[in-house]
């Protein structure tokens, strides 16, 4: 956060004086601003008229501008001046005419991440680095530095922390090295709110021999609130399946997502979505303006889910080749 002094009015008038002759003078105008209580004229220079012209100011915009940084910003159209033209377009927005001073002190605040401030402070190039992706190596001095800093702007009120969110999908493929880093980071103040997900149940974790639930180290799970999951519902599976196929732009009728919310209860939800497409794929072939029951069943025959799969192994093991399952051993009649 940062207070910078701004000039904002309304566009009363703009003259832009140019030089009679082609040459290298440089432009030179007038710029008439007013509020409800006031009205002032500024002398523009070479910039400000470029400026001025690129946001394609007129008379009866309200306007900001940046006293520190020259930076004009066109906040809209006066209500004043909306029964000017009989037509406006649609991205044209309509504001008060300020009230009070032209020249008032604002509150800009500035959105970094720390990761950004880091990058700045820690390579030569400073903030060029970020756009050149050159970020490199972060020393833990420069880490350090910058913690402290940014826990005096907090002191002082110049800055708020607003913790990320960091998502970790199939958290049981870490090792145990990997879990170490995230107990140690969790402990940090600044540190983002992390939220995890696995479907696996008792397990070893990864580098170690130990088994452990969800794969994950006794110590970080006593850190975590555990969210308890429970299978979809028939009607929640029918809600999802609407919405997917809503999304895949894919007419489907009544009847055949029944059956495929059938299919995904007795099987799973992930193989009940991927029939949406290869049955999409079928009825086009017969020139169908929607999928029905008869494309769902044709692609349910076509391509097997997992259990119908492994069935399938289990019954023609002998004729594959590497097979670990051995075959029962049928006890022998006397």
């Amino acid at each position: 956060k940062e207070e910078t002094e701004i000039i904002e009015g309304e566009v009363v008038e703009i003259e832009i004086d140019k030089p009679a002759a082609t040459g290298s003078a440089a432009k030179t105008g007038k710029v008439t601003l007013k509020t409800t209580e006031m009205e002032t004229i500024y002398d523009l220079g070479q910039k400000m008229i470029e400026s001025l012209q690129k946001e394609k100011v007129n008379a009866g915009d309200i306007i900001a501008i940046d006293k520190a940084s020259g930076r004009i910003t066109k906040l809209g159209r006066s209500f004043a001046r909306s029964r000017d033209y009989d037509a406006m377009g649609p991205a044209t927005k309509f504001v008060q005419c300020p009230e009070g001073e032209l020249q008032k002190r604002k509150e800009v605040v500035h959105v970094v991440t720390l990761h950004e401030i880091d990058v700045i402070n820690s390579r030569s190039q400073g903030f060029l680095a970020l756009f050149a992706g050159d970020t490199g190596e972060i020393r833990h001095e420069v880490r350090e530095q910058i913690d402290t800093k940014v826990a005096e702007w907090r002191e002082e009120g110049k800055a708020d922390i607003v913790p990320g969110v960091l998502f970790i999908d199939e958290v049981h493929m870490l090792d145990i090295e990997c879990f170490s880093f995230l107990n140690r980071a969790l402990e940090n103040d600044l540190a983002p709110i992390v939220v995890i997900a696995t479907n696996r149940g008792i397990t070893k974790i990864r580098g170690t021999n130990y088994k452990s639930p969800h794969g994950i180290p006794i110590d970080l799970l006593d850190r975590l609130l555990i969210i308890q999951t429970k299978p979809y519902s028939e009607d929640e599976l029918r809600l999802i399946i609407d919405i997917r196929c809503e999304e895949e732009d894919v007419e489907m009728t009544d009847d055949a997502k029944e059956l495929l919310t059938k299919i995904g209860s007795e099987t799973s939800l992930r193989y009940a979505m991927q029939l949406i497409t290869s049955s999409y794929l079928i009825a086009r072939r017969r020139k169908a303006a929607e999928v029905d029951i008869e494309d769902v069943s044709k692609s349910y025959s076509l391509f097997v889910d997992v259990k119908r799969s492994t069935q399938f192994l289990i019954e023609y093991q002998d004729q594959f080749m590497f097979n670990e399952i051995k075959a029962e051993v049928q006890p022998m009649e006397s």
